[in-house]
């Protein structure tokens, strides 16, 4: 597992991050605005496809709907030949770097968490993707959806340490 150490600002002790950003090439200004553009179409895509309905999150939940897990499937689909593609012909970020695929670890802590997240979002009707097209929807309540998450992703960082592995 490629692990890379971060130094915390504020304590100065190393951080284990097992999702790095190796990228090499440093982007700022102008060049931040095809994350923005792509954000907010993935957003639209979002909305008009039904996916941040609090309904249809609600139908998939109650078992009442194939939808949302036709959704689903279709990303891990999309997503299993998208690395596939990548690894066979070697493709390249946009700024030409090689892109690394870490082999992932399993920990029975994925567990618990995966069981504390389908709570939330079945309780909440959102999770993290869609947060944001909701609120840009107008339904601005997710905004304590949103600052739960961050406080829960605040939470686990903070005491992670003590969490089981």
């Amino acid at each position: 597992m490629s692990n890379q150490t971060i130094k915390n600002t504020t304590t100065d002790a190393p951080i284990n991050c097992d999702a790095p950003n190796e990228q090499q090439t440093g982007e700022n200004g102008l060049a931040l605005v095809k994350y923005l553009v792509l954000g907010i179409l993935f957003g639209i895509v979002f909305v008009k496809a039904e996916i941040i309905s609090w309904f249809r999150i609600q139908e998939m939940f109650r078992l009442q709907s194939f939808f949302m897990y036709g959704v689903i499937g279709s990303a891990i689909a999309v997503g299993a030949v998208s690395i596939q593609i990548i690894k066979r012909f070697n493709i390249k970020t946009l700024a030409g770097e090689v892109i690394k695929l870490a082999p992932k670890e399993f920990r029975k802590g994925q567990i618990i968490g995966g069981f504390i997240f389908g709570l939330g979002w079945a309780l909440t009707g959102a999770c993290p993707g869609p947060i944001f097209a909701q609120i840009g929807s107008g339904f601005t309540v997710v905004a304590i959806t949103l600052l739960s998450a961050i406080a829960g992703t605040w939470v686990y960082g903070r005491f992670a340490d003590k969490f089981p592995n």
